[in-house]
């Protein structure tokens, strides 16, 4: 058994996932890198991936799979892996030598010693394209650092400041016991990813490190906000699956309930502003079934969000709403770093 299952969702790579891979190696036996081929036509991406099983043999483990976007790439990943813990890794982006050394240690403390830790929260770095600065995504005000503590530990998540993907590393039978199984051929599945699992998240611990190095620019990336109004479809699918998944009334811990409430908000702010800034009188149709989706769905919730500062911008017309509207667009930036 490893320590550490990391799972690399590569889909016509070959340009930048070298890179990605090299810098999970450093992590030795205890880690496998499982490098998921997702249908790659159109270069040397399914070559790259049994180059590297060749190389580094019981470390780097090629996986061949009809395309089935970024969500079947990551479950072919969780179906293979034997790591007591999982992380996903994506082929552009790449983990700091340093802090991956002490993520290692962190999970080796808990998987040959005393206590269970379900999720490891670590700090992400935007590495944005042509950017001076590198703006950091970390949890210094919410979460106690270097202890084990649960969801009543938390203090405060200020607005725009979210658990990621790039941000956990999970235990790996939890996220089988919590029946993960993202949906094919879907973008942004990464939020279904980090937020179905929270409830059954009883343990976590903040190591207070930039490992994880999250590349933006590329203009097909599909964080690009072109792409992203271009695909709202798959925002508003996305969305609505994590309305779904969870009853939130079930949740015990109040702290975790009022922090995935404050996720779906940023996540039907996200749908409304694409639509917004689409100017399509076809996408404010949708953006209205939507809220209209949440009303059939959670009247409550419908209420809080509809009536919270961030949804009364989003259907307010005039400019109170495109005041809020660019308030609402700001924290969109900070959570997705789009631009």
């Amino acid at each position: 058994m490893k320590l550490l299952s990391i799972a690399i969702p590569c889909y016509n790579s070959e340009a930048y996932m070298r890179r990605c891979i090299d810098s999970l190696l450093p992590g030795g036996d205890e880690v496998e890198i499982l490098i998921v081929d997702d249908g790659s036509k159109k270069d040397r991406t399914g070559e790259i991936a049994d180059e590297y099983e060749v190389r580094y043999p019981g470390i780097c483990r090629a996986i061949h799979q009809e395309n089935g976007g970024h969500g079947e790439a990551v479950n072919a990943g969780l179906r293979a892996a034997s790591g007591v813990y999982f992380k996903v890794v994506d082929s552009d982006d790449w983990v700091n030598e340093d802090a991956y050394r002490q993520v290692l240690e962190v999970l080796r403390q808990f998987a040959y010693g005393d206590g269970t830790l379900d999720m490891l929260v670590t700090n992400f770095v935007y590495e944005k394209q042509g950017a001076r600065h590198k703006r950091v995504m970390q949890y210094r005000t919410a979460l106690p650092k270097r202890e084990l503590i649960t969801w009543e530990d938390v203090k405060v998540f200020i607005l725009g400041q979210y658990i990621l993907m790039h941000s956990v590393v999970y235990r790996t039978q939890m996220l089988r016991d919590c029946k993960l199984e993202l949906p094919k051929h879907t973008f942004y599945v990464d939020n279904i990813f980090v937020y179905q699992p929270l409830p059954y998240v009883k343990t976590l611990y903040y190591l207070d490190v930039n490992f994880y190095r999250y590349f933006i620019g590329r203009e097909d990336q599909s964080v690009n906000e072109k792409v992203m109004i271009g695909r709202i479809d798959q925002q508003i699918l996305v969305t609505k699956l994590m309305l779904d998944c969870c009853d939130l009334s079930k949740v015990s811990s109040r702290k975790l309930r009022h922090y995935m409430v404050r996720y779906l908000e940023i996540m039907m702010t996200i749908a409304s502003i694409l639509a917004i800034k689409s100017g399509l009188k076809e996408n404010m149709a949708k953006k209205k079934e939507l809220w209209q989706y949440l009303r059939k769905k959670n009247f409550p919730l419908f209420l809080r969000l509809r009536w919270g500062f961030l949804g009364q911008g989003m259907n307010l017309p005039g400019r109170s709403g495109r005041t809020v509207s660019i308030a609402g667009y700001k924290i969109s930036q900070k959570f997705f770093g789009f631009n």
